[in-house]
């Protein structure tokens, strides 16, 4: 008697091979047996004739720290197959952290108004939290760089004394010690991006006497691409550690092509011996904040700072020159951009969101400039944007690259209450279903075994999960059933709040948390530690 029984169903077992008929056999929160079961009972079967049966896919680039936290049903990922987040990415993760830093975050999240109280410190206290609260994904946590740094630093731009690295590397070695896989860098944001290549290399050097991965937002994606993608490797080389790229992409129209040799490096890094390997969505437009756009020094002290500075008509003319000019060697995400092709997607005053910058400084009567200038301020800089930057040729070439996988850069939101605000970048509703729809079913880039490989078997490699990202007996019962020919992303960048479809059924653990496309409700994810198994 098995716990579920999933008959007939065409099953890619996240190998790489190709799809095979077989039953499945699921007993408490493990595969038992796959192959002819059609003698066997169960409490719960399911016919998926017709339809394929493939590992819970894991998503190994999320911001969903925040989102679980508030609402652990994670639908947006789940109704998409996801059944594992990787959070902390892009130096920002929720912990580990200090009192100091708390103020930092608030700004960072909302002021007052975000939607977490910060009774934690330790990275063990957070993910107690969230495991106490109920999540519907499993959790797996990065420790951020940029936290660490905050934590300590504050927003100096300088390096770190002595006395200061040995307390960043011994709050990384804390969150490695409470279960962290790694650490991540966010090398365009403040204050993580105050860092060289030295110091980070120092607190990668913690995570390799783990094992850890260093996952990277690399320094930039813009004119700065291919030195950028050389330090990521350089630090992978010097500490000894594996190196995810997070969404590589070549931004910029003056950039398409530019993947042929931002490629041509991984693949060179890789025939060294480095484990240098990448993700991505599958969408044109990128993602950040507003405040993003401006040069680093802009932001030196803080939130509070920056407002000052933008106050000033001559540090306001000296900040839209370095835009412009690229002063002292910083790249503007402006560049090859554009204000028409930048889009107000959440900032408190929401008659601006869904509009361009572009188009709010024409109905303004104000130049460009200083429109995304005023909107910082007037919103404080809580202004999320999505930016139109990426070629189809590039997103293509990467996408069918042997060492790229899938992540979708996105949180697990819902299209109802707290956490549908905005406009969110439509890749939090839509990255997996739009490879499977769009890219293996219409364009034909990938296969469907290849895509499914790239969503299961290759980030539970790259994370070490041994019981995880491969359809066969022993491992978790993290499942999806789809529809191949019916699977597809709904969400638009204008009307982001709309499920896929096409995933039937979801599996967390065992547990059946999605049934005909809907979420039921369970919270059987698990927070993942590091070395507990997993």
């Amino acid at each position: 008697m098995f716990s579920v029984l999933i008959r007939n169903g065409m099953v890619y077992d996240g190998t790489g091979g190709p799809g095979f008929t077989a039953d499945i056999g699921i007993k408490d929160d493990k595969v038992e047996t796959m192959g002819d079961l059609s003698g066997a009972e169960a409490e719960l079967e399911i016919d998926a004739a017709g339809r394929c049966v493939a590992p819970g896919f894991i998503d190994i680039h999320t911001h969903s720290d925040t989102p679980l936290l508030v609402a652990g049903e994670g639908h947006s990922h789940i109704r998409q197959g996801v059944t594992t987040n990787v959070i902390g990415n892009c130096g920002t993760s929720l912990a580990p952290i200090t009192d100091e830093a708390v103020e930092y975050m608030k700004a960072r999240l909302g002021g007052d108004d975000a939607p977490v109280t910060w009774e934690w410190r330790s990275l063990d206290g957070y993910l107690g939290l969230l495991q106490d609260r109920g999540v519907s994904v499993n959790v797996v946590p990065l420790v951020g760089q940029g936290t660490v740094r905050g934590s300590v630093m504050g927003f100096a731009d300088r390096k770190p004394t002595p006395e200061e690295l040995d307390r960043m590397r011994a709050m990384v070695r804390e969150g490695m010690e409470d279960g962290a896989f790694g650490l991540s860098t966010g090398l365009i944001y403040v204050p993580g991006s105050y860092a060289d290549a030295d110091e980070i290399a120092e607190m990668a050097a913690v995570i390799a006497e783990y094992g850890g991965l260093y996952a990277t937002h690399i320094r930039g994606e813009n004119d700065t691409l291919m030195p950028a993608l050389r330090e990521a490797v350089e630090i992978g080389r010097r500490a000894g550690v594996s190196v995810q790229i997070s969404h590589l992409k070549a931004m910029g129209r003056h950039m398409w092509g530019a993947s042929v040799q931002a490629l041509e490096l991984i693949d060179e890094a890789r025939r060294e011996g480095i484990d240098v390997t990448a993700d991505q969505y599958p969408y044109n437009a990128s993602a950040t904040g507003l405040g993003a756009y401006l040069p680093a020094w802009a932001h030196v002290g803080g939130a509070k700072k920056l407002q000052e500075r933008l106050a000033d008509e001559s540090v306001r003319e000296r900040i839209k020159e370095d835009i412009l000019c690229d002063m002292e060697g910083w790249t503007s995400l402006h560049k090859g951009v554009g204000w028409e092709n930048t889009l107000i997607t959440q900032c408190p005053d929401e008659t601006l969101e869904g509009r361009s910058v572009a188009d709010i400084a024409r109905e303004r009567g104000v130049d460009e400039f200083d429109a995304a200038f005023d909107i910082l301020m007037e919103c404080e800089g809580r202004v999320g944007v999505v930016y139109f930057t990426i070629g189809d040729e590039d997103l293509e070439r990467i996408m069918a690259h042997p060492a790229v996988m899938i992540g979708s850069d996105s949180s697990a939101v819902a299209t109802e209450g707290p956490l549908a605000r905005g406009k969110p970048h439509p890749r939090a509703f839509g990255t997996f279903s739009r490879v499977l729809g769009h890219y293996v079913r219409d364009r034909k880039t990938l296969s469907l075994s290849d895509a499914v490989m790239k969503m299961t078997s290759m980030p539970a490699q790259k994370l070490g999960l041994t019981d995880r990202g491969i359809l066969r007996p022993g491992m978790k019962a993290d499942l999806v059933i789809f529809d191949a020919d019916a699977v597809g992303d709904c969400a638009t960048y204008n009307d982001p709040f709309q499920y896929s479809v096409g995933v039937e059924g979801v599996f967390v653990n065992g547990c059946e948390t999605v049934r005909g496309g809907e979420h039921l409700g369970a919270k059987a994810g698990r927070v993942l530690r590091r070395g507990d198994g997993s």
